[in-house]
């Protein structure tokens, strides 16, 4: 369903059709428009939206990595790059985004047409940079553990973190807070016989400042007067966190082990009827306040292993008798959800407070009720962190996501990057709206910034405090050129993206990535047409749609939809008027309704049949994934294994279901391996067992080796469902599906209506077997 392309022209021309896949695997970028109208009046006209989804750390094969420090424009700060034209003659260069000449540094003096460095090959488009490193410091993981739960559940939860350290690097930092209705922070210097544990009350916020006083982390005034910064001193040394609380795995790992080992329940009595006391939120501003003083400005990460919801102290998202019932999208919409608001402040706070220091905030929440990711949210998402959702430790998808959290890259070092700065520059006659992604906005000013505000806007620079290969942001443009002042048909333009951040090994790199488009007369020109990257386009709107819904009150979101999508096909639809039947949308447009189809009825919209934290938890993953993952996330796949040849895609359809077929519905967070009732009959028979039937053995196999491959590399990992046509968990399946045939448009009569729910709709009479959905 892509279009191709047999040849890329230069400088972004789109003569044919385009691969926009492979223009990503070599930019690290995907635009929603790759020929931009050269006017405002224009670009309004074609309605959707002037963006790029980045992935900045991509993994990408052949890219060159420079071991010293980019040039860079005195006037824009874009740096030098294969579109810049360099005067080898007066040693000067001038910059593609702004036109401002430069003077070459002196070690550029030896440069001509026969000997470029690396960054003006034409093909190095993106490069990186390997910057100096003054301080280099291993990453930092500090440990928050629930304790106010059952001995089988806490020993999971020490199992899964004992497994976690062992995927570590032994130079990594580790620490350990303990909750329940107190804040326990743990010692875990070799030093002392019995390593000493500091309990904080449970009801109170804790800042850096009085966290220092609390752990006795401070000078007194008569130590302070002589202490030597240059020199430093015993006393001070012996105070300091990072020989205390905060230590390498190969100096604590034995201490750490020994503290997770003699930990138990937490023993504050906890009466019939009432839930147990627990102070997530202290806990955590705890854990803030701890790294901020050992690792400020360094990478780190507080991993909250929670296993319910925070009952006292700030933060709190319900009270402890069980009469008062955790809040729903009902109460939010009604304004009746008490705890709600003041616990989205408090964990706000924490946010900022946070990435102030460059710091993430990850939740592992493992409970078959809510524990207040929906509070939480924005603070993960400002940060980078990850939510991980499961129903208990022990469970192995938790144990898989954990493992996946701490996968490596192929250079063996830990897939994960700290203190990241994503900063964007473009040409004069286009400027910045803003941003969408788990990042948080820096106060940098440019002569780029939109006064037209989409997501995080009126800043060219964010802070991503932790991000992965897989992680994407989305950058919104607009284009300001007036139409008085045109810009000739085929001229290039250029965006560059800079992202600046620290290896786990501590090593810092810098990743430029220059892309190069060109301009377009008119809204209605071929070029402007067949550069349309639907699926781009529909991830952008996606995330407008989900980032207005929730910062938004009052913002009618389906109609916004609608219209929008009217608008499109008013524009660019083929029909002939008073005909509705003609109607049919050109080629690069083709899929982009059934995307908004999709999106209008998803998850990340629709609230039914979801708690608040599985929204928070939805939205979240569908503001930092790649285009294909988030893709999936809004149009699930659905794949059909038959004996009739190979796996073929099918339509998210009711018709889909067949009695002699296998179908493979993947959705991202979720993979169903359904099998129709012939199918479900003859491996309840144990046909698969008998020698002469190894088609039907291997037809079996097939979709659950697909989806295995599907769920080794996603973080979380996805659930798998496998169930018969019929059976009660088809309904995952169901609901995905468009119910084209219903118990009122079918031909057949159902044979009895016990018959019909217990089947849920299949029945092998004049139906033939296939499935129908009851509606209401």
């Amino acid at each position: 369903l892509r279009p191709t392309t047999r040849h890329r022209p230069a400088a972004g021309t789109h003569a044919g059709a385009m691969d926009f896949a492979e223009l990503e695997r070599k930019e690290g970028v995907r635009l929603s428009w790759n020929a931009w109208p050269s006017s405002r009046i224009e670009a309004t006209r074609v309605v959707l939206p002037f963006g790029a989804i980045c992935t900045p750390v991509k993994a990408m094969d052949g890219m060159p990595v420079l071991p010293y420090s980019p040039v860079v424009c005195t006037e824009c700060s874009g740096v030098l790059n294969p579109y810049c034209h360099v005067d080898f003659h007066q040693k000067r260069w001038q910059c593609c985004l702004c036109n401002t000449g430069n003077s070459l540094p002196r070690n550029y003096h030896e440069i001509n047409e026969n000997n470029l460095p690396a960054e003006l090959f034409p093909g190095y488009t993106t490069v990186e940079y390997q910057m100096e490193n003054k301080n280099p410091r291993p990453p930092c993981f500090l440990i928050v553990l629930d304790t106010a739960m059952s001995a089988e559940e806490l020993q999971d939860a020490k199992d899964s973190l004992g497994q976690l350290v062992a995927l570590l690097p032994e130079e990594c930092l580790v620490g350990l807070i303990t909750f329940g209705a107190t804040v326990t922070v743990h010692e875990l210097c070799d030093g002392n016989a019995f390593p000493k544990s500091y309990v904080l009350r449970g009801t109170d916020d804790v800042t850096q400042d009085q966290l220092k006083k609390l752990l006795n982390l401070e000078l007194s005034p008569s130590e302070y007067a002589s202490y030597d910064k240059q020199r430093g001193s015993a006393v001070a040394e012996a105070s300091n966190a990072l020989r205390r609380f905060v230590l390498p795995v190969s100096e604590c790992e034995f201490t750490f082990q020994t503290a997770l080992d003699e930990l138990r329940p937490d023993p504050f009595p906890r009466e019939p009827g009432m839930r147990p006391l627990r102070a997530t939120g202290v806990a955590i501003a705890a854990a803030q306040g701890l790294i901020a003083e050992c690792h400020s400005a360094q990478g780190a990460r507080v991993m909250v292993f929670t296993s319910g919801p925070c009952t006292m102290g700030p933060g709190s998202i319900v009270g402890r008798d069980m009469s008062e019932t955790m809040r729903t999208h009902q109460d939010f919409n009604k304004g009746s959800a008490k705890h709600y608001k003041a616990a989205s402040k408090f964990y706000n706070q924490l946010g900022i407070r946070l990435a102030t220091h460059a710091h993430t905030l990850d939740v592992f929440a493992c409970s078959l009720d809510q524990v207040g990711l929906a509070e939480m949210k924005t603070a993960v998402d400002q940060t980078g962190g990850v939510m991980v959702l499961a129903e208990q430790f022990g469970a192995e998808a938790f144990r898989s996501s954990l493992r996946r959290v701490f996968a490596r890259d192929a250079s063996g070092a830990l897939d994960m990057y700290f203190n990241a700065t994503f900063s964007v520059f473009c040409t004069p006659h286009v400027m910045v709206c803003g941003g969408i992604g788990p990042m948080s906005a820096l106060a940098v000013k440019s002569k780029s910034i939109s006064e037209n505000e989409v997501g995080m806007g009126q800043t060219t620079s964010w802070r991503i405090c932790s991000l992965n290969s897989n992680t994407s942001v989305a950058v919104y443009y607009e284009i300001v050129n007036q139409h008085s002042n045109p810009i000739p048909s085929g001229t290039p333009f250029y965006l560059q993206f800079c992202v600046r951040y620290k290896r786990s090994n501590g090593e810092i790199r810098l990743r430029v990535m220059t892309v190069a488009r060109r301009w377009a007369e008119t809204s209605s020109s071929h070029d402007v047409v067949s550069g349309f990257d639907q699926e781009a386009a529909a991830l952008l709107v996606a995330r407008v749609s989900t980032f207005r819904i929730e910062h938004e009150e009052t913002f009618d979101l389906l109609r916004w939809l609608d219209r929008t999508l009217i608008r499109v096909g008013t524009k660019f639809g083929e029909y002939a008027k008073d005909a509705p039947e003609t109607f049919r949308m050109p080629g690069p447009f083709a899929i982009y309704p059934q995307f908004m189809f999709n999106l209008r009825r998803s998850q990340f919209l629709q609230t039914a049949n979801n708690t608040p934290d599985e929204t928070a938890f939805y939205r979240l993953m569908m503001g930092r994934e790649t285009v294909l993952n988030s893709l999936i996330m809004i149009q699930p796949t659905l794949m059909s294994y038959t004996f009739n040849g190979p796996p073929m895609p099918v339509l998210l359809d009711v018709a889909s279901i067949q009695p002699d077929c296998i179908l493979l519905l993947d959705t991202f967070f979720m993979i169903v391996v359904h099998a129709g009732s012939t199918i479900a009959a003859w491996r309840k028979a144990n046909y698969q067992d008998q020698p002469e039937h190894e088609a039907f053995r291997n037809l079996l196999a097939q979709p659950v080796a697909d989806a295995a491959t599907a769920m080794g590399g996603r973080c979380p990992t996805p659930r798998l469902v496998e169930c018969d046509q019929g059976g009660s968990q088809a309904r995952f399946l169901l609901a995905k599906l468009n119910p084209s045939a219903t118990h009122n448009t079918s031909d057949a009569a159902l044979p009895s209506y016990d018959r019909a729910m217990g089947g849920g709709g299949g029945y092998d009479g004049a139906g033939g077997g296939a499935e129908i959905i009851f509606t209401d």
